[in-house]
């Protein structure tokens, strides 16, 4: 749905298509969906509370939250190996 309105946009697919999957990460591992901390919850012995499944995935959506905001200031991370591939 969203393709051709970012191309008309002018931004690259490739970039988009890589935020999009960051972002979709993001909301993997948060609420209100985080569909992989009820996953983690499952797997997880009976004393791990949801609570300490929440507090653990912290560090892991602040690193993702940066590595989404450097590859928006700087695409050419994100471009910088397709580009290798397939510009030959």
């Amino acid at each position: 749905m969203y393709v051709p309105l970012v191309g008309a946009l002018g931004f690259d697919l490739v970039w988009y298509g890589v935020l999009y999957t960051i972002t979709t990460q993001i909301a993997y591992m948060t609420p209100p969906f985080g569909y992989n901390l009820f996953l983690m919850r499952a797997m997880a012995p009976p004393e791990i509370g949801l609570r300490d499944i929440y507090l653990s995935i912290v560090p892991f959506v602040g690193v993702m939250i940066l590595a989404l905001i450097v590859v928006m200031v700087f695409p050419q991370i994100a471009l910088w190996l397709p580009e290798m591939v397939y510009n030959k």
